[in-house]
């Protein structure tokens, strides 16, 4: 390589180099997780990390249900949606939200970090949630990744 170029990687180093990580979510603050999950998602960690390429890995989050926020987000923090008919407007608070479908209070935040096109996408099919301790991904043999608090 000369002086002063830019190395991009290939689709073949971006799928060769790809490991599995295990997070144990928790107690840990929402934001502060899924910042680190999307860099490890985006391959951000790695030398040949290319922005147009997903270079990223693989990442398995256990204990999503506890999970926490901080300041009074989990008495006032309310979750926004709409059909997109009119009236169709849809308001979820966050204690609903964790008791339905726990997981997806940190799968929302690691998908807003990531880019909004068909790269995110392609990202966030790397990313397994699960609300308990169990998972499926035992054989790829995750290594632990710790998140500081």
């Amino acid at each position: 390589m000369s002086k002063g170029t830019t190395h991009s990687a290939t689709r073949r180093e971006a799928l060769a180099d790809r490991k599995w990580w295990l997070v144990d979510a928790s107690g840990l603050t929402v934001g502060r997780a899924a910042t680190h999950i999307a860099s490890m998602l985006k391959g951000k960690h790695k030398p040949s990390y290319t922005p147009s390429m997903d270079t990223g890995d693989f990442v398995v989050v256990v204990n999503a249900a506890k999970v926490r926020f901080s300041g009074r987000k989990e008495t006032d923090k309310v979750f926004f949606s709409h059909t997109m008919h009119p009236g169709g407007a849809k308001f979820t608070p966050m204690d609903k939200l964790r008791a339905r479908h726990p997981e997806d209070l940190l799968h929302n935040a690691v998908r807003r970090m990531l880019p909004r096109n068909a790269l995110g996408r392609q990202m966030m099919t790397k990313l397994k949630i699960y609300a308990g301790e169990k998972h499926p991904h035992s054989a790829q043999k995750p290594a632990a990744l710790t998140i500081a608090q």
